[in-house]
């Protein structure tokens, strides 16, 4: 049996240009095949809200083998440290950034029914992490930061190509059920 646990909640903040202001991205806990898999770490202010999740769940973030960062940007990464004895992965094109990860280089199944899926666009090494449960999952780290970008079929606005990041969104919401977007609360596609 696959579970899913929002750890804390991402969050999006910008001044009236549209500027970001404070940036602190969903993290989630998924547990599968016996393992214990965070994607995306979050900012170090969200620390207090992982480590209350944890221990509301019951789970150490020692129990925890496998980080998945979605991409290498500092609001999605700053907690790697919470998780000494997780192995650490991240796909090419984002290895430069973190010291230690491991670099997937094409989508890969982690455990049954967990699969890492390349989705390129807002970074070139950007990844989501679908899921089979009780319905499909995915985990779209900042390839779908907002549920307005899905609503709107619109790409990140920062992205490292507008044209992939549209692809990789069309690519998760055909896929998924319910989305967990980077910076806003999952919500469900419609498909």
């Amino acid at each position: 049996m696959i579970s899913l646990d929002i750890l804390t909640i991402g969050e999006l903040t910008r001044d009236a240009d549209g500027n970001v202001l404070e940036a602190h991205s969903t993290s989630t806990l998924v547990r599968a095949g016996g393992l214990n898999i965070v994607v995306d770490t979050s900012s170090p202010d969200r620390r207090p809200h992982l480590k209350t999740s944890f221990r509301q769940l019951g789970v150490l973030p020692r129990d925890v083998d496998v980080v998945v960062l979605t991409h290498s940007h500092h609001d999605h990464v700053g907690n790697n440290d919470m998780f000494a004895k997780a192995e650490i992965l991240i796909h090419a094109g984002e290895e430069t950034e973190i010291a230690g990860a491991r670099i997937v280089r094409e989508d890969i199944v982690l455990t049954e029914g967990v699969r890492l899926v390349h989705t390129p666009g807002h970074t070139p090494g950007s990844m989501s992490v679908f899921i089979e449960a009780d319905r499909r999952y995915a985990i779209a780290g900042d390839a779908i930061p907002l549920k307005d970008n899905h609503l709107q079929g619109k790409p990140p606005r920062y992205s490292h190509d507008s044209a992939l990041a549209l692809e990789s969104l069309k690519k998760i919401t055909d896929y998924a059920d319910m989305v967990i977007p980077g910076h806003d609360r999952p919500f469900m596609t419609g498909r």
